[in-house]
C-alpha cells in the first residue's frame, strides 16, 4: 500500500510518491517542491526542542506556501507554531532517503472523512446519562471513512444501561451529528493512566483489534484468525494476524487478508499457527 499526505490546512497534498522510482509502499511519499517537513518534539509551550534522528518517531510539522495561516476562531491557532511551522498533530518518521511514514497521532481528535471530531464532546454528552461514571471516545479505523468514533464506557454499580441504549442516547444529544459514536463498548473496569485518566493508547489499540477482528472474520472461517495490536518503534503501530489453516490453503486466506486490509493504512504482518 501507498499513498499521500495531505489536509484541508494544507490546500493541497505536501508529499507523495515520486512519478518513477521506489513509491517505498506505506509511507505517504517525498515531500512536494517548496513545502518543508519534519520530524520534531514540542513542549508544553509549543516551542520546537529537538528535530528527530532519521527513522525516530517524533510530531509532523510542516510549512510552506499552501499551509493555512491560521483560523478564522483564534483558539484554534494554538497549531501554529514559531516560523511559520504548522502543527500537524500526526506522528511520524522519515527514513533516511527523504520518504515520510505516518505512524499515528499525537492528539486525541478523530478524523471522520474530513470532519475533525473532539472526544470531549462525545465523552460530555455520555456522562450526562445518569448510569455512566466514566466515558472515553476514540477512533477505530474504517475502510472508508479513515476513522469512525467509538466510545468505551464504565457504568455505576448496579447500572442496567446497555450499550444500545447508550448509543440511542449520543445519537440524540451529541451536538455534532458525525460526532455521534458508532459503537459504545461497556467495560467492567476502565484502563486509566497513572493520573487516573482513561488510558486512550490502549483504547485505541483495542478498537483497532476489534475493527480488524469485524474485517477478517469470513477470510478463514470461524475461529481460526486472531488479531493483536502491537506498538512498533518505526510504525506506531502494527496488526500481527495469525491464522491457523491447512498449509495447502495458506495462499488463499493470505491473498483474502491483503483484500480486506488494503482499505486501511494500518501495516500488518501475518503467522500461522499450528
Amino acid at each position: 500500500m501507498f499513498g499521500s499526505y495531505g489536509a484541508t490546512e494544507y490546500t493541497q497534498n505536501v508529499a507523495q510518491p515520486p512519478r518513477d522510482g521506489d513509491p517505498r509502499y506505506g509511507s505517504a511519499g517525498l515531500r512536494l517542491p517548496y513545502t518543508q517537513i519534519k520530524i520534531v518534539e514540542i513542549d508544553d509551550a509549543g516551542h520546537i526542542t529537538r528535530e528527530m534522528a532519521p527513522d525516530e518517531i517524533g510530531l509532523v510539522v510542516v510549512k510552506g506556501p499552501s499551509i493555512t495561516p491560521g483560523y478564522v476562531e483564534e483558539t484554534y491557532n494554538t497549531v501554529l507554531l514559531p516560523d511559520g511551522w504548522f502543527n500537524s498533530g500526526d506522528l511520524g518518521r522519515i527514513d533516511p532517503d527523504g520518504y515520510l511514514w505516518l505512524t499515528g497521532r499525537a492528539k486525541d481528535v478523530i478524523i471522520r472523512g474530513g470532519h475533525n471530531i473532539d472526544p470531549s464532546v462525545i465523552e460530555e454528552t455520555l456522562l450526562k446519562h445518569g448510569e455512566v461514571v466514566l466515558a472515553a471516545a476514540v477512533s477505530k479505523p474504517d475502510s472508508y471513512a479513515g476513522e469512525l468514533p467509538v466510545a468505551y464506557v464504565q457504568l455505576v454499580p448496579g447500572a442496567k444501561a446497555t450499550a444500545e441504549e447508550l448509543q440511542s442516547f449520543a445519537q440524540q444529544n451529541t451536538p455534532e451529528r458525525a460526532a455521534a459514536p458508532k459503537e459504545i463498548i461497556l467495560v467492567d473496569k476502565m484502563p486509566l493512566t497513572h493520573v487516573g485518566k482513561p488510558a486512550k493508547v490502549q483504547l485505541r489499540l483495542d478498537a483497532a483489534r476489534r475493527a480488524f477482528t469485524s474485517a477478517l472474520a469470513d477470510v478463514a472461517g470461524p475461529g481460526r484468525l486472531t488479531v493483536e495490536m502491537i506498538a512498533d518503534p518505526k510504525q506506531g503501530q502494527r496488526a500481527v494476524i495469525t491464522v491457523a489453516c491447512p498449509e495447502d490453503q495458506r495462499r488463499n486466506v493470505e491473498a483474502g487478508i491483503g483484500e480486506k486490509m488494503k482499505y486501511y493504512a494500518t501495516p500488518y504482518a501475518v503467522e500461522w499457527a499450528s
